[in-house]
């Protein structure tokens, strides 16, 4: 299956792994919004796949399969991140939460409630709970792309500096650890059910005896804690 230099042979794994890339594509449409379309996310990881089958080496360690989830998954990421489709509404919302969080952490010391939250905010706490839906606009995103408002963890890739590589050395990645450690419990819990367990809202919402619009706020919210905190 590879030639003498360690390159893996090209011979057959298009057409072996043109289903992972349908598959993650599929898997990452659910998260976003309708305008997304499937096609478009397929021929972006199907690039992802070329440029794998083009870069591996057996020498570098990890399986094929595994270097071409990674890229597949992160050519859709480069996709989305090109559109830029989030409204500047949206952006500058999540911005003001952001602050709001980080300035109410720093004076209290703990993670605050969504009360004071929306006390800071100037806001109802209904009219705050609004700001998190619309903020979050009724989908949650790649965890990667949500906290590339600020900062984003995920898949090692040996092959070259990604900003996500950068944020995961070191330090950094010990301040992602400490943030998310950091959340209330039920948003932690909220999280862990979404991104690790790969439960769906309405789910997670019998998890939490929430309705989904409910868990969509939360999330969104946890978010905004992630950032701030990773931000300072």
């Amino acid at each position: 299956m590879y030639t003498a230099q360690g390159k893996i042979k090209q011979t057959n794994l298009l057409d072996e792994y043109l289903p992972l890339v349908r598959r993650q594509a599929l898997s990452m449409q659910v998260r976003l919004p309708a305008s997304v379309e499937l096609d478009d996310l397929i021929q972006a990881g199907t690039v992802g796949l070329l440029e794998a089958v083009g870069r591996f080496y057996a020498s570098q360690g990890a399986s094929f399969a595994t270097f071409a989830s990674q890229r597949i998954r992160g050519a859709m990421l480069d996709e989305l991140r090109s559109r830029d489709w989030l409204p500047r509404s949206v952006r500058r919302n999540a911005r003001m939460v952001d602050e709001a969080v980080r300035r109410l952490e720093q004076q209290l010391g703990r993670a605050a409630e969504e009360n004071e939250i929306a006390t800071e905010l100037g806001m109802e706490l209904e009219e705050y709970r609004q700001l998190l839906s619309d903020t979050n606009s009724g989908n949650l995103l790649p965890f990667e792309m949500l906290l590339e408002e600020g900062a984003e963890p995920g898949v090692e890739d040996t092959t070259q500096d990604t900003p996500l590589q950068q944020f995961l050395d070191g330090e950094k990645r010990d301040q992602l650890v400490a943030a998310i450690k950091a959340l209330p419990e039920r948003e932690k819990l909220l999280m862990a059910l979404y991104y690790q367990e790969e439960l769906n809202l309405k789910e997670i919402g019998a998890v939490l005896g929430v309705t989904e619009s409910r868990v969509s706020q939360l999330h969104s919210q946890a978010v905004g804690r992630l950032r701030a905190r990773l931000a300072e």
